[in-house]
């Protein structure tokens, strides 16, 4: 049987796409499959599916900080040569005979080992400017999937493909997620979450207006591990990390997030009216590139965090909005699982 092994991670949105392919892959029974990360979140997230994970430590780059993520970023040709020599003999003891990506930093030293071992590299960038492993790594690939067009023609062997999602966003119908969540049909529902991680911002934001949001909506905060608060207070459901999030998708009138592009492609997908809080400091600014395209197609509202206390404000004015609501039942955003399998079969054949 052909072998697959997928890399990507320091972040949900560089984990969750390669779920949404290996569990077409696995659901077909025709190709092995495992994982090559780091301790973190993305070994969180795979575990679900109980394949081979080989664990690999990986130099990541800091971005600002001054003096000290200046000392940190000295040693990442040392701890990345490590990282490169760890990936190999993970790959040695695999033998796939295919590696694919998604990006973040474990992706690097992954791709520079299985090219010098002669194993086609394919990758998917998510955002509307890729990210910095996937710029590094992109001539080394016979083909970089995008989820945006645009990006395609800014890459070498750039393809547009569509964003990987899961199968899971689309199993629940809004009655049978608000029946099982027990939430009354008529009731206004917002979902609200800050990535994988949580967001500090938007949840000191969510419990600093809790008792009057409550009074209007249901709030379902999935507000991140460790994050959780005692409360009693009616209509406030928070999860901490939430694995299938279509049924909480399907219960939403109204999603507020962070703008990561796997986020935003499911929300687009499920035609949900959204307000997205770009991340700011200590990113390369790809959130709010995200959140802007779509913003100009009318497609969605951004709140910057800077004005997060007025998410009341915004959430009220988001759900008036009858003209995104009409865009985003005529947008039509192609799902990239199709495209990208077809080519994956194509080259485990050759």
């Amino acid at each position: 049987m052909k072998k697959i092994l997928f890399t990507g991670g320091g972040s949900a949105g560089h984990v969750v796409p390669n779920v949404a392919l290996i569990e077409e892959l696995l659901s077909e029974g025709k190709t092995d499959v495992c994982y090559m990360g780091t301790d973190g979140i993305e070994k969180n997230i795979v575990a679900e599916w109980k394949i081979p994970y080989y664990t690999i430590h990986c130099p990541k780059l800091v971005r600002g900080g001054g003096f000290s993520a200046f000392k940190k970023n000295l040693k990442i040709p040392l701890e990345l040569r490590r990282a490169i020599k760890a990936a190999e003999e993970g790959l040695k003891k695999y033998k796939p005979d295919l590696v694919f990506s998604k990006g973040g930093y474990v992706s690097l030293p992954v791709i520079l080992a299985a090219r010098k071992l002669k194993i086609p590299c394919y990758a998917h960038e998510s955002d509307f400017s890729a990210g910095l492993a996937n710029r590094l790594t992109a001539r080394k690939c016979k083909t970089v999937f995008t989820s945006f067009p645009e990006t395609a023609n800014a890459l070498p062997n750039g393809k547009y493909s569509g964003a990987p999602l899961r199968r899971s966003l689309f199993h629940y119908t809004r009655a049978e997620a608000r029946k099982s969540l027990e939430i009354p049909f008529r009731t206004k529902v917002v979902l609200i979450f800050g990535g994988g991680s949580g967001s500090a911002a938007i949840n000191e934001a969510v419990r600093k207006h809790l008792k009057s949001l409550t009074e209007d909506y249901v709030i379902l905060h999935v507000c991140g591990k460790g994050n959780a608060i005692e409360t009693n207070i009616k209509n406030y459901r928070q999860f901490e990390f939430v694995a299938d999030m279509g049924i909480l998708y399907a219960c939403a009138d109204l999603v507020i997030a962070r703008s990561g592009a796997g986020t935003v492609f499911e929300v687009l997908a499920l035609k949900k009216p959204s307000v997205f809080i770009p991340l700011e400091g200590q990113t390369r600014g790809d959130q709010w590139e995200n959140a802007e395209y779509f913003r100009r197609k009318g497609l969605c509202r951004i709140l910057p965090q800077s004005e997060v206390d007025k998410l009341p404000k915004a959430i009220a004015k988001a759900l008036a909005d009858e003209d995104m609501r009409a865009k985003l039942q005529e947008s039509n955003f192609l799902c990239g699982n199709k495209n990208i399998l077809r080519e994956l079969r194509a080259a485990l054949q050759n």
